[in-house]
């Protein structure tokens, strides 16, 4: 079963994906918040898989929530969605970096939703490639010039390589084509390249192939 908590100030909002997600066999509404300290608070005491994380909310935003949330050893299997108004919106790029699996845009299909909250919950990523490349050329664009990480040192040159196309947006199917290697072969230096950098999951991966200057915006199209 899949422990989800829904962090939202407006009321009508939690009551439709609460309606949506219990009517799942295998998706459980354990809580619900309507602002970010509250967030925080039922993250450690319900440890849920999943939060659905509202940006903008009361006393504390999701952002700063999300922040607190994943910078927890103890709350390290939680995963959490950030929900916006707008798929482009200035604050998701700073909500991935600081540890969220993805986003969704609220007026989602009701079987997207339900597909995102299966797929971060096993680990899967959730941000699809077209996704990743607008939002690391939107926004990342705009920072400073990153200075060589000195954390992709423990990186083999082939990971450093995958991780590259992992930061294009490319899926593992599309790196195994690209480096003429087997997607389990894509998926294994992925995933090793994931615990050698302490990375939560794929799009933590995204943000510091960005950071770490591997990828840069203007390489994508």
């Amino acid at each position: 079963m899949i422990k989800v908590v829904l962090a939202d100030d407006q009321v009508l909002v939690r009551a439709g994906f609460r309606a949506l997600l219990d009517a799942q066999p295998d998706i459980e509404v354990v809580g619900e918040v309507g602002d970010g300290e509250e967030a925080v608070a039922a993250a450690r005491r319900l440890r849920p898989d999943v939060i659905l994380m509202d940006i903008r909310m009361p006393r504390m935003d999701g952002l700063a929530a999300t922040r607190r949330i994943c910078s927890d050893e103890r709350l390290d299997g939680v995963r959490i969605v950030i929900l916006t108004t707008f798929e482009l919106d200035e604050y998701v790029f700073e909500a991935l970096r600081g540890g969220a699996s993805g986003f969704l845009v609220k007026d989602t299909e009701p079987v997207e939703l339900i597909h995102a909250v299966r797929a971060v919950a096993a680990g899967d990523a959730l941000l699809s490639p077209s996704v990743t490349r607008r939002l690391i050329a939107e926004f990342a664009a705009r920072a400073k010039e990153p200075a060589p990480s000195p954390r992709l040192n423990a990186l083999t040159d082939r990971e450093r390589e995958v991780m590259a196309l992992v930061g294009e947006g490319l899926s593992n199917e599309e790196i195994a084509e690209r480096l003429v290697v087997s997607p389990a072969t894509a998926k294994t230096h992925v995933s090793r390249t994931m615990v050698k950098l302490g990375a939560r999951d794929r799009a933590q991966l995204v943000v510091l192939a960005y950071e770490s200057g591997l990828v840069k915006p203007g390489w994508l199209p």
